[in-house]
């Protein structure tokens, strides 16, 4: 036990010595990282097709470079991505690739290497190129497609079932209908799921992880058809995930998932979502997609997402520089971050804008650029990112049990001839009396 207790105690210093380079928030002065090590960080980015197989993949001044050193600047825990594998929309070749192929093209971004897609030919544009010691080694990229592009979720940590049905991925879901839910999946592109298993010695809990790019346009269908997806998506967290206030998953049994869901998250897992939901919901005239999938059906009521059934949040991100809480153009939000506000508290969000950055303040992975730095962001896409840093509740820091010599999880006769084996130098009369006091079982 007392062994375990030391390898606990130094994981956690491994952990914060790790973070401890980029955990500093000073834009001013080129430093975007988190203000906490333990702080969790979520990246949502429609990255206009640019991670797809037949990009060229090379430094220079192309969409490729941009969005790996962009990346490399923001170094998130969670990455979720839209409009990932259109090679048509890149305009580099004419068919849309599949899942696995998606996922090996990020797995490029990230850490470079042989392009397999290109024989012969070697990444020259990587995350690691610009943040040598950062890495998002586990990737899902959906198997739902709209014939074009597909949602990809890309994380730091592994991703694992949560809550016993087998299953840590969903690339969509199914709901027949119910309460306010009219029936149906989470639209067009699919409403990815991803459970995470956070690491056990620093948080007190785990992640599940949400994704998705809503149907576009303005008219009547499409707006009706990003509502259905919204709605479904409402009911699916709060009624599969946190068991609508019940205690058990799919209550009234209208989830289709099988095999299904044995129990709730628990309380210190949170849920977080974004994407792109192509509606700005400050000039949209309605209660649309962040609205609807944050507060349900009544807002201010009890039947919201958050895991107490209160509303969740959704982020009122702004560029650093300017103020702006355009995603998309000059004026319009249209990518979201939704969370449990319950369980993850915000310890801040922004919206990363390059072209407002002084250069002064650019940070060292965008100053390198061989060109005009502050042209990265719309270079690597017509949206730009939003990111949010996360409190979420830290596991309990280790019990100390200094009497346990033997490290046997309890104090007893052993140690008590340990201390007498030792008697004199370096114990005595009043460690004897502190290892009689704490007699039995070391607390848990």
């Amino acid at each position: 036990m007392k062994q375990f207790r030391a390898i606990v105690f130094l994981a956690t210093c491994l952990f914060m010595c790790s973070h401890a380079a980029p955990a500093q928030w000073d834009p001013a002065n080129g430093q975007w990282g988190k203000e906490e090590p333990t702080d969790l960080r979520i990246m949502t980015w429609n990255v206009f097709a640019g991670i797809c197989s037949t990009n060229a993949k090379q430094e220079g001044q192309n969409n490729w470079t941009a969005l790996a050193r962009i990346i490399a600047v923001i170094k998130p825990d969670i990455l979720i991505l839209q409009e990932t594998g259109d090679n048509v929309g890149n305009g580099t070749g004419a068919f849309s690739d599949s899942a696995s192929a998606v996922e090996a093209t990020v797995q490029l971004l990230i850490s470079g290497g042989p392009d397999v897609f290109f024989p012969g030919q070697e990444v020259t544009a990587f995350v690691q190129k610009y943040a040598p010691d950062f890495d998002m080694p586990y990737v899902f990229a959906s198997t739902v497609s709209d014939g074009f592009n597909r949602n990809t979720i890309v994380s730091r940590y592994p991703f694992a079932d949560l809550n016993g049905d087998g299953r840590a991925l969903y690339s969509n879901f199914s709901v027949q209908t119910d309460a306010y839910a009219p029936g149906g999946t989470g639209g067009i592109r699919g409403f990815q799921f991803a459970e995470i298993d956070l690491p056990d010695d620093i948080y007190a809990g785990d992640l599940v992880v949400a994704n998705a790019h809503l149907k576009a346009f303005g008219d009547a269908s499409s707006m009706a058809q990003r509502l259905t997806a919204a709605q479904n998506t409402t009911y699916f967290i709060d009624y599969f995930y946190n068991g609508a206030g019940t205690g058990m998953p799919d209550p009234n049994g209208k989830v289709n998932i099988s095999p299904p869901a044995t129990t709730i998250l628990d309380e210190n897992t949170p849920i977080i979502w974004g994407g792109d939901w192509n509606e700005d919901e400050a000039t949209n005239g309605r209660r649309g997609p962040a609205a609807w999938m944050t507060e349900a059906e009544f807002p201010g009521g009890m039947d919201g997402t958050d895991r107490d059934r209160t509303d969740s949040m959704f982020d009122d991100a702004r560029d650093f520089f300017g103020n702006s809480r355009a995603t998309f153009g000059s004026n319009t939000k249209l990518d979201y971050i939704a969370w449990q506000d319950s369980i993850a508290e915000l310890r801040r969000h922004f919206i990363f804008r390059t072209n407002n950055i002084p250069g002064a303040s650019l940070p060292p992975e965008l100053a390198s650029f061989n060109g005009f730095p502050q042209l990265l962001g719309g270079l690597a896409s017509d949206h730009r990112p939003v990111v949010a840093d996360f409190i979420l509740p830290l596991a309990p820091d280790p019990v100390e049990c200094p009497w346990d010599l033997t490290g046997d999880g309890s104090v007893g006769s052993a140690d008590l001839g340990a201390l007498l084996g030792q008697w004199g130098s370096p114990y005595g009369s009043a460690e004897l009396a502190a290892l009689l006091g704490s007699w039995g079982p070391c607390e848990e």
